[in-house]
C-alpha cells in the first residue's frame, strides 16, 4: 500500500522531533519516507525533501536512501527531478561524493534547461566540498559515459574550473586534473580537444616555463608531427590546424615554435596548393600561412633553416609576380594581362621569412645565386609599386573617417587592407638594404590592435612615409622605377570580408562524429582512433 501525505509528515515528525542520539532508533520511520518515492506527486516531493534531511542519521540504509533519491532524479515530471537534484549534495559525504559526483555528472543529459542547471549548480556545490571526490565521479563518466554525457562533462569542466575558488584548486587537484586529462587526450574528438586544452591551460601550475612546454608536449603528441602530411585528407588536415591554434597561446621566447614551423616548411607548405579545405567558406591556404606567420617569431634553433628558408623563398616567389610587358607592337600600354597581387599571402609568407631570415642573415647574399637574386628584386620592386598606389588610395577613402564611420564593414575591410600593405612596405624595405637587414618590426595585421596603435589618417609622420605616404619625400624600394604605365591599380573589391578575421579557435570542428578521433572512428594508432 502507497505511503500517503499524513503518514510522510508523522514519520518525519518523529524522526525531526526526536533526540540525535536516538535519531538511529527510528529506523521505520526513515523507511516510511524512503516508501514515499512510490506514491503520487505530491508524496514525491515530500520524500526529495525529507530522504537527504535525515540521511547521515542511518548509514546502514545509505544504499536505499540514494537509490530513492536516484529515482526520484529520473521521475517523469521535472518538478520532482529538479527538487531531487537540488537535495542531491546532501547525500555527498565521505565515500559517497564520488558516487553523487557520477549521478549529477550523468543528469547533465537532460534537456530541460533549468534542470541541467540545476545540475550545473548541484555539482558545483559539490565540487567546492571535495574537489578531488567530484573530479573522480566526473573523470569516470568523461572515460566511460555515453557520448552526450561526456561531451557535456567536458564543457562543464572547461567553463566552470576557472571559477573555482583558488583555496579549492591546489596542487593535488591540479595534478589530479592533469593526469585524468591525458588519460582523456589518447581518444578525443577535434571539438573535445580543444575543450580539454582550455581546461589545463587554466591550471596554476602549468602556467610556468615547465608547465607551457607539458602542454606543447601534449600537443605535439596529438598533431602527429613525426608523419608526413596528407594534404588531399580534410581531417588530416583539420587535425593539424586545431593542434597548432591550441600550440600558438603557449609559445613564447622560452618555449619554441620549432618543431611546428619545421613541419610546416618540410610538409604543408610544399603542398600548400593541394590542401584540402576541411571548412568549405575557409581559405585554407591563407589559414596556413597565417598560423606559419603568428609562430615564426618563436622558432629556436633549428637544425635545417637554410632549407627552410627556401621552402619560403620559393613560395614568396610564387606570389610575388613578375612585372608584365608593359607595351604592345605600337607602343601603347596593354595591362589587361596586369597580376593580382595577393598581399595577405605575401604579407604572411614575408613575416616569416623576415622572422627565420635572422638565424641566417647571409641566406640571401650567400645561398641564392646572383641571378636568382636579380629576379627576386625585380619582383619585390614591382610588387612594391603595386603597394604605393593601393596605399595611397586607402588613405584617401579613409582620411578623415573616425568613430562609427570606421566601423561600417567597408571601411573595416579598407583599415585591414592598410594595415597588410603598410606591414608588407616595411618588410620589403628591409630587403632591399645592402645586406638585407631583419630588423624591423611589424605586427600582423590580423593580430589585435593595441589602444596605443591606430591607422595613421592624419598628416604622416616621417616613419608613415616610409609606409606609402604621397608626401614628396616618400621612400622607396632602391631600385630605378619603370615606366608609370606599369604601375598596378589594384582592382575594386580586391578584399573581402574574411580578411583579418582570423582566430585561434575552432572553426567547424573536425568531421566525422563522436568516434573520439580527429574525423572519426578508423584504426587505432597509439592508443588514439582517427
Amino acid at each position: 500500500m502507497a505511503v500517503t501525505i499524513e503518514e510522510l509528515y508523522r514519520n518525519y515528525g518523529i524522526l525531526a522531533d526526536a533526540k540525535p542520539e536516538d535519531l538511529s532508533q527510528h529506523k521505520d520511520a526513515y523507511q516510511v519516507i524512503l516508501d514515499g518515492v512510490k506514491g503520487g506527486p505530491k508524496e514525491k516531493r515530500l520524500a526529495a525533501q525529507f530522504i537527504p534531511k535525515f540521511f547521515s542519521s542511518f548509514p546502514e540504509l545509505a544504499d536505499a536512501a540514494i537509490n530513492a533519491q536516484l529515482d526520484l532524479c529520473e521521475d517523469e515530471d521535472v518538478s520532482i527531478r529538479r527538487q531531487a537534484i537540488k537535495e542531491l549534495p546532501r547525500f555527498a559525504a565521505g565515500e559517497n561524493i564520488v558516487r553523487v559526483a557520477d549521478i549529477l555528472t550523468q543528469l547533465l543529459q537532460t534537456d530541460d534547461s533549468a534542470e541541467f542547471n540545476q545540475v550545473n549548480t548541484a555539482l558545483v556545490s559539490i565540487f567546492k566540498m571535495d574537489a578531488k571526490a567530484t573530479l573522480g565521479g566526473l573523470f569516470s563518466q568523461i572515460l566511460q559515459g555515453e557520448d552526450i554525457v561526456r561531451e557535456r562533462a567536458v564543457k562543464f569542466l572547461s567553463i566552470k574550473l576557472k571559477t573555482m575558488p583558488e583555496d579549492t584548486m591546489t596542487k593535488d587537484v591540479e595534478d589530479y586534473i592533469f593526469t585524468e586529462t591525458k588519460k582523456v587526450l589518447e581518444d578525443v574528438t577535434g571539438e573535445e580537444f580543444v575543450l580539454l586544452m582550455r581546461i589545463l591551460m587554466v591550471l596554476k601550475g602549468l602556467q610556468t616555463v615547465s608547465g607551457r612546454q607539458q602542454l606543447v608536449e601534449l600537443v605535439v603528441e596529438q598533431a602527429f608531427l613525426e608523419q608526413a602530411l596528407n594534404p588531399a585528407d580534410p581531417d588530416t588536415v583539420d587535425r593539424l590546424l586545431q593542434c597548432t591554434r591550441q600550440a600558438l597561446p603557449l609559445f613564447s621566447k622560452n618555449v619554441h615554435s620549432t618543431r611546428f614551423v619545421t613541419y610546416f616548411c618540410d610538409h604543408v607548405l610544399p603542398n600548400l596548393s593541394s590542401l584540402t579545405s576541411p571548412v568549405a567558406e575557409l581559405d585554407i591556404q591563407l589559414e596556413v600561412l597565417k598560423l606559419l606567420a603568428e609562430m615564426s617569431p618563436f622558432c629556436g634553433d633549428m637544425e635545417k633553416v637554410e632549407a627552410n628558408l627556401t621552402m619560403l623563398f620559393e613560395k614568396l616567389l610564387e606570389f610575388m609576380p613578375l612585372p608584365p610587358e608593359a607595351e604592345g607592337e605600337n607602343g601603347e600600354n596593354t595591362l589587361s594581362d596586369e597580376p593580382k597581387l595577393q598581399f595577405s599571402y605575401v604579407e604572411c609568407l614575408l613575416f616569416s621569412f623576415h622572422q627565420l631570415g635572422k638565424k641566417l642573415p647571409d641566406f640571401l647574399i650567400d645561398k641564392i645565386n646572383a641571378e636568382r637574386l636579380k629576379d627576386f628584386k625585380i619582383r619585390l620592386q614591382y610588387f612594391a609599386r603595386g603597394l604605393q598606389v593601393y596605399i595611397r588610395q586607402l588613405r584617401v577613402a579613409l582620411q578623415g573617417k573616425t568613430g562609427d564611420a570606421l566601423k561600417t564593414e567597408e571601411n573595416k575591410i579598407k583599415v585591414v587592407a592598410l594595415k597588410i600593405t603598410n606591414n608588407i612596405n616595411v618588410l620589403i624595405k628591409d630587403l632591399f638594404h645592402n645586406p638585407p637587414s631583419y630588423k624591423s618590426t611589424v605586427t600582423l595585421s590580423w593580430k589585435p590592435v593595441q589602444k596605443a596603435e591606430a591607422v595613421v589618417l592624419k598628416r604622416p609622420s616621417g616613419e608613415d612615409m616610409g609606409a606609402g605616404s604621397t608626401m614628396k619625400k616618400q621612400l622607396s624600394p632602391p631600385l630605378p622605377r619603370r615606366d608609370a604605365r606599369q604601375i598596378y591599380n589594384p582592382p575594386s573589391g580586391k578584399y573581402s570580408a574574411t580578411i583579418g578575421n582570423f582566430s585561434n579557435e575552432q572553426r567547424g570542428g573536425f568531421r566525422g562524429g563522436r568516434g573520439r578521433g580527429f574525423g572519426g572512428r578508423g584504426g587505432r594508432s597509439r592508443g588514439r582512433i582517427y
